[in-house]
């Protein structure tokens, strides 16, 4: 336990406070001199934020791709190949190595909770989370984990992942993934809702699901299925869908009735917009798509909407590195979110959204909550932020001082 003081905070409203917590609680928010104990940390007028949320990554398939990678068409079917070659060659130290080396690098970046993804089937069975449940525990100072059992060759294409996924789930898993889209047809997809909830219900699980993946797929109701099985389980609030690209290919009155049935639903949709850019629509006519889920829509629906960096260096997305601000940058062009308030909910998108979908509670920068926070360097407000991509400062995690970045820039002139 250790009790901290913030001096000199801003908040997004542009606030001047100081901000104390004592045995990892945020007790006050108050002036800026406002008396306060334990250790003091000047942030010099830095902006101060909740820690960021990342609702979305597949630690077991990062850093599996490289110079050597052989690609070839650049399909979908050719990331799933590529990761199941790569999988067949996993151990117990490769995935601990790279889960650890990716998941600090997220602290670094500003990442106080994951939810971390491993897949479940019939190649590799178990392996996966068993590697991310030990390294929930390892790690836990650092971050929070959530683990998801992801069957990533879906329930009726890879008999027996459900029994290995409801393996998972006694193992300590916290989420039953699901993966409908993936099924080949929509009956079939329909099947693997009913099945994943099932499972869920039997561990009392939440459920998170990718659903629609391809933008240009109007025949497709994953979501909608997904929906409807969310009421009918009651477990409104408890599912998150990743994706959700079919529905820009809908006409607009069956768009407007599924996220008519989405928000019923209480259903968060986590669009990941880097990673829709690169691999969506590749094969398309010109002008290709932008392919990624009708954000604004969604957003003016009262839906919850969250963002995450889903893959980093893997078959389905060579780049990416943990950058939580990174991922808001794109979702904010790619959806043409740039007003002030529009911003202000692209930043709500890696911070109170995300954390709404993963249920944390004591989430936020309040009296009350936790104090899991991020410094910025750099930023006067949301825009601002999306605009300079700052270091994180200082990460805090529980009251204590997790991560520190510092970047000196010096301009050395040509003359005298």
């Amino acid at each position: 336990m250790s009790d901290l003081t913030i001096r000199n905070a801003r908040l997004l409203t542009g606030e001047a406070v100081s901000i104390s917590a004592v045995d990892e609680i945020i007790v006050a928010i108050g002036l800026p001199d406002a008396p306060g104990r334990g250790e003091e940390l000047d942030v010099g007028g830095r902006l101060v934020l909740p820690s960021f949320v990342n609702a979305h990554l597949h630690v077991d398939k990062a850093l599996t791709v490289g110079a050597s990678t052989p690609w070839s068409d650049g399909t979908f079917q050719e990331s799933i190949d590529l990761t199941l070659e790569a999988r067949r060659r996993y151990s117990r130290e490769d995935l601990l190595a790279r889960g650890r080396k990716v998941l600090k690098g997220c602290v670094m970046g500003g990442t106080g909770v994951v939810r971390a993804f491993a897949d479940v089937g019939t190649v590799g069975g178990t392996l996966g989370v068993e590697a991310l449940i030990e390294l929930r525990e390892e790690l836990g100072d650092l971050l929070d984990i959530q683990v998801v059992a992801f069957p990533q060759e879906g329930f009726l294409r890879d008999p027996g992942a459900d029994v290995l996924v409801e393996r998972a789930m006694e193992l300590g898993c916290d989420v039953v993934g699901a993966f409908p889209w993936f099924e080949m047809n929509n009956e079939y997809a329909r099947r693997h809702v009913a099945r994943a909830f099932e499972i869920a219900r039997t561990f009392d699980a939440d459920v998170h699901a990718f659903v629609d993946d391809e933008p240009l797929a109007p025949h497709t109701h994953d979501l909608a299925t997904l929906a409807m099985a969310t009421i009918d389980n009651g477990w409104q609030g408890r599912v998150t869908a990743s994706h959700a690209c079919g529905l820009a290919s809908y006409d607009e009155h069956l768009a407007d009735r599924t996220i008519r049935l989405v928000a019923e639903a209480g259903i968060t949709i986590v669009s990941n917009a880097h990673v829709s850019l690169l691999s969506k629509c590749q094969h398309a006519p010109e002008p290709k798509p932008r392919g990624i889920t009708r954000v604004r829509q969604l957003m003016e629906r009262g839906v919850n909407l969250a963002t995450a960096q889903d893959d980093i260096a893997d078959p389905y997305y060579p780049f990416g590195r943990g950058d939580l601000l990174e991922v808001a940058g794109y979702l904010a062009h790619v959806a043409q979110l740039y007003r002030p308030h529009e911003t202000a909910s692209v930043i709500d998108m890696i911070t109170v959204n995300p954390a709404k979908a993963l249920r944390l509670e004591g989430y936020g920068l309040r009296p009350g909550g936790r104090a899991d926070l991020v410094v910025l360097d750099e930023g006067l407000d949301a825009t601002d932020v999306i605009r300079l991509q700052p270091v994180c400062r200082w990460v805090i995690k529980r009251g204590r001082i997790v991560a520190e970045t510092s970047v000196e820039r010096t301009l050395r002139p040509t003359r005298p």
